[in-house]
């Protein structure tokens, strides 16, 4: 019997991927370990390794084929000694089963010629707004919302041509028409939408909290100087570097800081795991610095430069943006000065970090410049309260402004 491959799960968050490329072709030798596909996820474009060794028998979705649900049937591998003659009713079961296009291009002919569909009346029984599967997944595609199209099927139920015919002529979801033309709609990446959704969801399900503190880099930033004075361009220390540590201290030292909401219980860890925002093409991916209040600001710096390149490239392992414990963000290297970060659920809390400006303050009754940094500190108020924030951040501005405390 037949193997089957089916999409896998590449990340807690995917329920569909981008079937980006085959590797392989029908016929071909496959070994275990061997890369046979590319997969879009939610995160990055990944590559899929056999678990199984035998022939490609048959290859069931093709390459670029977009929103393949996880676990859809995408391929079979013969083992030794099977015929591909043998996959002939295997395919056209899976074909009768799961595929959806040849059965709603029927389905709408079917309504078009003016006969009824018991599929069609069978998905559309108690809704508003009557259409065919293959009308609703088109119009979905392209953004359109059915009660603004008038069908022409029977009973006014809409059918793909409806759809195809469409021009808008109103606002629909509240959104308005622009009377311009020099615009274009960009097609959603599996990745965008899962920012949206995630997003979304802690906004609405999280109720966050805000601690902002000025922190003083001047002594930082003349020690990062002394540190990189022998060092070569590519292994300097960032500022970047100091804030990752800086954090993890504060967070291993900081009471009741480093935990998770978990809904029926709260999650102490003993190490920070901490997840890291890097922008990438059409979105952003968080790698982890894994126990970063162990590390040294060589390790940090080391493994930041190698985990950011290779994100930026979708090459990271499932493993290296999975699971981190807190968050930050740093979009002081963009000149932003201040803003508020959202919790990366199921975090407990986020770090907003702006750039470094020079400006002046009062001190010992002097006004000086100096140059300031703001830190603003996002919280899920289940998991930690104001006072454990407070700690937090003042905690992590004693590590940023006496930096030698990090290296003892």
């Amino acid at each position: 019997m037949p193997i089957e491959i089916l999409m896998p799960a590449l990340s807690p968050t995917m329920e569909e991927g981008n079937l980006v490329k085959w590797h392989k072709k029908e016929g071909d030798l496959i070994k275990a370990g061997t890369v046979i596909a590319e997969i879009e996820t939610d995160k990055a474009t990944m590559e899929v390794e056999a678990v199984d060794e035998g022939v490609l028998g048959k290859i069931l979705i093709p390459e670029g084929t977009e929103s393949v649900k996880v676990n859809t049937l995408i391929a079979l591998l013969l083992e030794k000694g099977e015929d591909v003659s043998g996959l002939t009713n295997y395919t056209s079961l899976f074909v009768a089963v799961t595929s959806p296009t040849p059965s709603s291009e029927k389905e709408d002919k079917t309504v078009a010629d003016g006969s009824s569909s018991s599929s069609a009346i069978a998905e559309n029984k108690g809704d508003r707004i009557f259409a065919t599967p293959l009308a609703r997944r088109i119009a979905e595609q392209k953004g359109i919302q059915l009660e603004d199209v008038t069908g022409s099927g029977p009973s006014g139920r809409v059918v793909k041509a409806d759809i195809e015919a469409f021009v808008p002529h109103k606002a629909s979801a509240g959104l308005p028409v622009f009377n311009v033309e020099g615009y274009q709609d960009i097609k959603l990446s599996n990745m965008r939408k899962v920012i949206a959704k995630r997003l979304t969801e802690s906004k609405q399900t999280i109720p966050h909290f805000y601690l902002t503190v000025q922190c003083e880099l001047d002594t930082l930033l003349m020690m990062r100087s002394d540190i990189n004075i022998a060092r070569e361009k590519e292994g300097r220390i960032s500022v970047n570097d100091f804030v990752i540590k800086a954090l993890a201290m504060a967070l291993i030292t900081t009471e009741d800081a480093n935990v998770m909401w978990m809904g029926d219980s709260m999650r102490e860890f003993n190490t920070v795991d901490l997840s890291i925002a890097v922008a990438i093409d059409g979105g952003l991916v968080t790698p982890i610095i894994k126990n970063a209040e162990l590390k040294t600001l060589s390790q940090i710096s080391s493994e930041m430069r190698d985990l950011a390149a290779r994100a930026r490239e979708g090459k990271l392992k499932p493993e290296e943006f999975q699971g981190g414990t807190f968050s930050l963000s740093n979009l002081g290297m963009y000149g932003v000065d201040h803003f508020n970060a959202i919790i990366n659920p199921p975090q407990a809390g986020i770090l907003a970090v702006g750039a470094g400006v020079e400006q002046p303050i009062v001190k010992e009754g002097a006004v000086k410049i100096a140059t300031i940094m703001t830190a603003t500190l996002s919280v899920d108020h289940r998991a930690i309260d104001g006072a454990v924030g407070a700690k937090l951040l003042g905690n992590f501005k004693k590590f940023i402004e006496n930096p030698v405390r990090m290296l003892a």
